[in-house]
């Protein structure tokens, strides 16, 4: 049976990358995790994970279910630390600060990595009040004026102001999937991060607003760091620049998509990309 590549030569174009601007991204890490070790209890979940983030760009994580990718996104702005039996070993880093310091603000932490989960989760709020409540919590405006102006600005960065603009006072929860699910990332953005965080965020949405989340992706990563979390290959070599595939807790091998999808080093990346499990 031909296997159908992955990345069409369109993609390979889109996403290729000159020696130059390879080496500046390299140098650029905005976020670093090294031997990261994850447990549940006494089950190992993640086995001495190191992966390195770069700054303005997509870095898709891949592999089949179970394999750790939600668990060490989560590590990333600490989301693991509401799950009691959880542990942490190694060290996690975001702009050379380690995250895991004791004397970090974990609040302030989760303003500056924001996080869009599988399912569209707006609060039972207003469009208006779904986007303010992280710059109100978090002290980040002065004045209604500027809030309005925030809420604007978010919800215009997330391709959805021209469609609310007129009722912003309507329930959240009140939108079509997409919408919500851009909601979701406008306050995501409203508080200012350097890192967005996020897990399937297409899986629960049909292929028109899947298109639509993508595009966004595209046009976010010019002033955000953006890590995913994706089972769909396909839009991995869409949206991202790099790619980690995970398997059985362990990263099997990570670098530039177009290598992962095109000419993968490892024998176990390169059965799983053509389907021969997962």
């Amino acid at each position: 049976m031909e296997i159908q590549p992955i990345m069409s030569e369109d993609t390979e174009k889109q996403q290729a990358v000159s020696p130059l601007q390879h080496e500046e991204n390299q140098s650029s890490v905005k976020m670093s995790g090294k031997n990261v070790n994850v447990f549940y209890g006494e089950k190992q979940a993640l086995f001495d994970i190191n992966l390195d983030i770069t700054a303005n760009s997509v870095t898709s994580l891949i592999g089949p279910s179970g394999c750790g990718k939600s668990t060490f996104l989560r590590c990333l702005n600490r989301m693991n630390d509401v799950i009691d039996i959880c542990k942490v070993e190694g060290d996690i880093h975001l702009d050379g600060e380690d995250i895991y310091d004791d004397h970090l603000d974990v609040v302030e932490l989760r303003a500056r990595v924001g996080m869009v989960f599988q399912k569209p989760n707006p609060f039972p709020k207003s469009i208006y009040d779904n986007v303010a409540y992280g710059p109100r919590i978090h002290g980040l405006v002065q004045t209604e004026p500027d809030l309005d102006n925030l809420v604007e600005s978010s919800l215009q960065k997330a391709g959805l102001w021209d469609e609310v603009k007129n009722r912003l006072q309507d329930a959240g929860t009140g939108l079509s999937g997409g919408q919500q699910q851009r909601l979701c990332i406008a306050r995501a953005i409203a508080t200012k991060p350097d890192v967005i965080l996020m897990d399937e965020p297409c899986s629960a949405l049909d292929p028109i607003a899947t298109a639509t989340i993508e595009e966004l992706i595209d046009e976010l990563r010019a002033n955000y760091t953006i890590v995913i979390v994706t089972h769909s290959m396909q839009q991995a070599a869409r949206v991202s620049q790099r790619t980690a595939f995970f398997h059985l807790g362990k990263v099997i091998e990570e670098g530039q998509t177009t290598q992962i999808f095109t000419n993968p080093q490892n024998e176990k990346t390169q059965d799983y990309i053509t389907g021969r499990f997962g």
